[in-house]
């Protein structure tokens, strides 16, 4: 929980009260590599923080998978669209190495929301950071060539390229692993 409350103080500090009530509604959970958190057609229930390890947000499409995000340690993690109106995901969340989590479930979060402001705010600092990454990504693919695409991922999250799959990476950045590939061999 240190990590986690660790992280919540950069985002905006909130009293010892809300704090307890933020641990007390919080499961910390132990999963091991390539467990699914979501699977698409069933509605996420949790809002997630990651202390170890690492996920990715997937989805498949004509019997491919294509990943549109990554989580890592210190990252909130959800289906967002599925956790805020309660509909069926259209993605899979799977963790990409063994992993502890913390997570609330949507009914504890909303009551919080209700007693402590601060907790309401801070939630929506966390979707607020979560927009702005999608807007970000959304730029980079239909703005930037899939070399720029990247020399930015490796300037800008080069641990990804640590820790994750060339695949999957390539799946990512919307290009094939011949072109990954290719590029990486001109670098």
């Amino acid at each position: 929980m240190d990590k986690l409350f660790s992280q919540i103080r950069q985002y905006l500090p909130i009293s010892a009260d809300a704090e307890q009530a933020l641990a007390t509604g919080m499961e910390r959970i132990v999963l091991p590599k390539n467990d699914l958190l979501l699977r698409e057609g069933r509605t996420c229930r949790h809002l997630y923080f990651m202390e170890e390890g690492a996920a990715r947000g997937y989805y498949t499409l004509e019997g491919r998978e294509i990943t549109h995000w990554f989580a890592f340690e210190n990252d909130f993690l959800t289906s967002f669209h599925s956790f805020i109106t309660q509909e069926p995901a259209v993605e899979n969340i799977q963790l990409l190495e063994g992993s502890v989590l913390h997570r609330i479930s949507k009914e504890k979060l909303t009551g919080l929301f209700n007693e402590f402001h601060e907790i309401e705010r801070l939630v929506r600092i966390a979707y607020e950071k979560y927009y702005i990454r999608l807007e970000e990504r959304y730029v980079n693919s239909h703005f930037r060539s899939a070399t720029d695409r990247y020399e930015s991922l490796l300037k800008e999250s080069p641990h990804i390229i640590e820790r994750v799959s060339l695949g999957q990476i390539s799946s990512y950045l919307g290009i094939s692993q011949e072109t990954l590939s290719r590029i990486r061999a001109k670098g």
